[in-house]
C-alpha cells in the first residue's frame, strides 16, 4: 500500500473525503491561478500528482526512493512536496555548490510547524538564517560544544562506559540486547552533560522523561500534511496530532521548567555542591548568557530550546553511530577481528580503555568511524534549508523560497566518488584525506558550511571510547551460531535512521588483566 494511503488508514480519514477534498482544493487551485509567469529552466522533475506533487513517491524510506529517482533525473532533481518545491541533492559536486559555493543563500530553513511549538520557535537547528541564529549558533560552537568542554567531559563518558561494560559482563554468553544498553549509555552521558544528571536510571521521574522524550522525537519527525498542503492543517485535529503536539509541550515545558529552577537553586545556596567551571553543565552555561552579552533577547524559553536541541542531536548521533558500526562490524567478522587485535596489541593487556589511550588506537577506529558515517549517517537526509534569494545552480533557475534536501545517504554511496560504495570496507580511508568535517563533500554526514553541526567533536567523543572498549573488552557473535551475513540490515526512517530490529548478540570476555 502507499505509504500516504497507509497514512491516511492510521488516521482513520476516509478516501471519499480525501476525494472530494482533492476536487474542491483543484477547484480553488484553478481559480486562484494568476496570470502566466515568467518560464524558467528549472531542473529535471518526476512527474507529480495535483495537490500532493511528489509526496507519494517518498515512501517510508525516503533516503531510498530518493536516491533511486534521482538515478533517473540527476544528482540535481526538483521534486514537489505538496505546495513546496524541493531540490534533492545527490552528489558531492552538487552538494559542494549549495553548501560551500551559495552557501549564503542556501543558509536559511523552512518553517515547520511542530518543531516550532516544541522548541518554542527559539531552537538553533531549525532557526531561519539572521541574528538569531548567529548568536546562538555561536554560544553552542564557543560555550557548549568547544574543544575545551568536550574534554571537560572525560570523566563523564569514562565513567559511563564502565557502567556499561559492567552490565554487558553479566550478561556475558548469554543472548542479550546490545542496542538497549548502547541507547541508555547514551542517554545518561547526554543527560549528565546537559542537564547535569541522570534522568533515565533509578530516579522518581525517568519514566515519565522517556516517555516524554520519546514522543518528542517523534513529533519533531512526524509528517504533518500540513507543511505541505496548507489548506489540509485542520487535518491534524482529527487525527490526534494536535492533541498530541499540545500534550508534548506542556509536559516538556513542566520538565525543563523544573530543571533550570534546581539548577537557579544550586547557585543560589551556594553550598559547594554546584559544578566547577569545567564541569558545568549545558544548563549551567546557558543561565550565564545575557541579553546585553549576546544583542538578543534570551529568556528561559531559548535555554529550554537550546537544550532539547543539543539532548535530542547528542543522544541520535551518537546511538545511531555506535549501533550501526557495531553491526558493520558483527557482519565482517574478519574485519572486527583485524580492528580488535590492533587494539588488544597497543593495549598490552591493561583492563581498560581510558580516553589518555585513545591517540594510540585511534587510527584504526577512526577507519571504522568514517565508513560506518559513510554508510550510515544518522541524519540519512540533512534537515531542509530554504533558499534566500533568486539563483542558479548549474545552469538552473532556482527561485526564492526553495527547499533543498540534501541526501547525505546516497551521497556516501555514489559509484561516482566511491569504489564498490555498498560495501563495508574502512580500509578505503587508509591512504585518504577524505574526512566527516564539512571540508570534503563526498562525506557530510553533519552536514556543512553554515548549517553544518557546531557538535560533531562532541558526538565522535561519545563514540571512540565505548567502541574501543567494546572492541577491547569482549569477542561478538550472533545468538545460534549464525553467520555474521545473516544479520538484518533493515532501517527505519525518523530524525535519524535507525537499524529497524535491536542488535541482539552474545558478548564472549577477552582475556585481561583485572
Amino acid at each position: 500500500m502507499l505509504p500516504v494511503l497507509q497514512w491516511l488508514e492510521e488516521q482513520q480519514i476516509p478516501l471519499s473525503l480525501v476525494i472530494s477534498l482533492i476536487f474542491l482544493l483543484l477547484f480553488l487551485s484553478n481559480s486562484n491561478r494568476s496570470a502566466p509567469k515568467t518560464k524558467l529552466n528549472m531542473p529535471p522533475s518526476p512527474t507529480r500528482l495535483p495537490i500532493i506533487g511528489n509526496l507519494h513517491q517518498l515512501g517510508t524510506l525516503p533516503h531510498r526512493n530518493l536516491q533511486h529517482l534521482a538515478k533517473k533525473h540527476g544528482p540535481l532533481m526538483l521534486i514537489h512536496l505538496g505546495q513546496c518545491p524541493t531540490l534533492i541533492i545527490s552528489s558531492a559536486d552538487t552538494a559542494r555548490e549549495i553548501m560551500k559555493t551559495h552557501d549564503h543563500i542556501f543558509s536559511s530553513r523552512p518553517h515547520v510547524s511542530f518543531p516550532d511549538r516544541l522548541l518554542y520557535g527559539k531552537d538553533v537547528a531549525f532557526a531561519p538564517y539572521g541574528e538569531y541564529l548567529r548568536q546562538t549558533r555561536k554560544i553552542c560552537v564557543l560555550q557548549l560544544l568547544s574543544t575545551h568542554k568536550v574534554q571537560s567531559y572525560r570523566t563523564v563518558r569514562e565513567e559511563e562506559t564502565v557502567l556499561m561494560i559492567k552490565k554487558i559482563s553479566k550478561s556475558c554468553s548469554l543472548k542479550f540486547d546490545l542496542s538497549k544498553m548502547m541507547i541508555s549509555f547514551t542517554n545518561d552521558i547526554i543527560c549528565r552533560v546537559a542537564l547535569g544528571r541522570k534522568y533515565f536510571g533509578d530516579y522518581e521521574s525517568g519514566e515519565r522523561f522517556r516517555k516524554t522524550i520519546k514522543e518528542f522525537v517523534y513529533l519533531v519527525a512526524v509528517f504533518n500534511v500540513g507543511d505541505f498542503v496548507p489548506r489540509l492543517t485542520w487535518v491534524n485535529f482529527f487525527n490526534g496530532l494536535e492533541k498530541r503536539v499540545e500534550k508534548n509541550c506542556r509536559e516538556l515545558d513542566c520538565f525543563l521548567d523544573s530543571v533550570i529552577e534546581e539548577h537557579v537553586c544550586k547557585k543560589l545556596r551556594k553550598d559547594g555542591s554546584g559544578f566547577s567551571e569545567d564541569g558545568e553543565d549545558f544548563v549551567d552555561v546557558l543561565l550565564g548568557v545575557t541579553e546585553s552579552s549576546i544583542g538578543i533577547p534570551f529568556s528561559r524559553d531559548n535555554i529550554k530550546a537550546i537544550v532539547m536541541d543539543m539532548f535530542v542531536a547528542g543522544t541520535d548521533s551518537t546511538f545511531t553511530l555506535l549501533e550501526w558500526a557495531m553491526a558493520e562490524l558483527i557482519r565482517h567478522p574478519h574485519i572486527m577481528k583485524e580492528v580488535q587485535e590492533e587494539i588488544r596489541e597497543i593495549m598490552k593487556l591493561k583492563p581498560k580503555v581510558e580516553e589518555s589511550d585513545l591517540h594510540k588506537i585511534q587510527h584504526s577506529l577512526q577507519l571504522v568511524i568514517k565508513e560506518t558515517l559513510r554508510l550510515h549517517p544518522p541524519g540519512s537526509l540533512l534537515l531542509p534549508r530554504e533558499s534566500l534569494e533568486n539563483t542558479k545552480i548549474q545552469g538552473y533557475d532556482i527561485p526564492a523560497k526553495t527547499r533543498v534536501i540534501i541526501n547525505a545517504w546516497a551521497i556516501g554511496r555514489d559509484a561516482v566518488s566511491w569504489e564498490n560504495p555498498e560495501e563495508f570496507r574502512p580500509k578505503r580511508f587508509l591512504n585518504s584525506t577524505i574526512d566527516y568535517k564539512g571540508h570534503d563533500f563526498e562525506l557530510i554526514p553533519f552536514g556543512a558550511g553554515r548549517r553544518g553541526c557546531p557538535g560533531i567533536m562532541f558526538a565522535i567523543a561519545a563514540v571512540e571510547l565505548p567502541l574501543a572498549n567494546l572492541l577491547y573488552r569482549f569477542n561478538w557473535s550472533l545468538p545460534g551460531g549464525l553467520s555474521g551475513q545473516t544479520l538484518d540490515m533493515a532501517e527505519t526512517y525518523g530524525l535519524a535512521t535507525h537499524k529497524k530490529d535491536p542488535l541482539v548478540v552474545i558478548a564472549t570476555p577477552h582475556l585481561i588483566k583485572t
